[in-house]
């Protein structure tokens, strides 16, 4: 989702592709306690190749999206090959920053470690509260700037470096903070360890107030 080049975001998605298959194992029980309750219409934001797919049930009905057009093709190879096995999903491209959705579409916003390469992360955060009905569901699972301050200035640092090869992603957003300060109410906040992952993670379940 960042304004790179095609050929770098061709390159990332086939980058991904690998680092996908080894944090998988790892996320999956996150994914599951993020999704597994969704119910009606759901839209996952940055679905990259469709990690997410497979923790949706029946009760939910998805539209899949990201800007990346090698993330759109890997997320439609991973329905043909059957991974969404219960949900029914579509796969899109679109921006996060301009969703092309009418307000008020959604049940629920899904964003599962996307974010951070989003251009504009406040527009995005608007983007995610007029999609979404009142009482909506928010879900996120990011990896954020660190509470260490010490650590968070080496994310800082760190930027311009690893965005460059990273297709824009930054280190240090503060992207639950930017949800709640936009007028998401908390359900369940964790800052969780996962190995395979070794930056400062969130997850966050919130709701659009009714």
């Amino acid at each position: 989702m960042s304004t790179d080049s095609p050929l770098r975001q061709r390159w990332f998605a086939w980058i991904y592709r690998y680092v996908d298959r080894v944090q998988k194992p790892f996320t999956a029980r996150t994914r599951r306690h993020l999704l597994g309750d969704l119910e009606g219409d759901v839209l996952d934001v940055g679905c990259g190749p469709g990690t997410n797919f497979e923790h949706y049930t029946a009760s939910a009905r998805v539209t899949a999206v990201d800007y990346n057009p090698g993330m759109v093709a890997m997320a439609r190879a991973s329905l043909a090959s059957g991974r969404a096995r219960l949900a029914t999903i579509e796969v899109r491209q679109a921006d996060a920053t301009a969703l092309p959705f009418e307000d008020a579409s959604f049940d629920a916003y899904v964003s599962t470690l996307v974010l951070c390469s989003v251009p504009d992360l406040e527009a995005a955060v608007d983007e995610a509260w007029r999609v979404l009905r009142p009482g909506g569901q928010l879900r996120i699972f990011e990896h954020v700037r660190s509470e260490s301050e010490w650590k968070a200035r080496i994310q800082g640092w760190l930027n311009p470096a690893w965005g460059y090869v990273a297709d824009g992603c930054r280190l240090d957003r503060d992207t639950d903070g930017a949800f709640l300060r936009r007028g998401f109410e908390v359900v369940e906040e964790q800052r969780p360890s996962i190995p395979a992952e070794p930056l400062p993670l969130v997850i966050l379940k919130a709701r659009k107030p009714d």
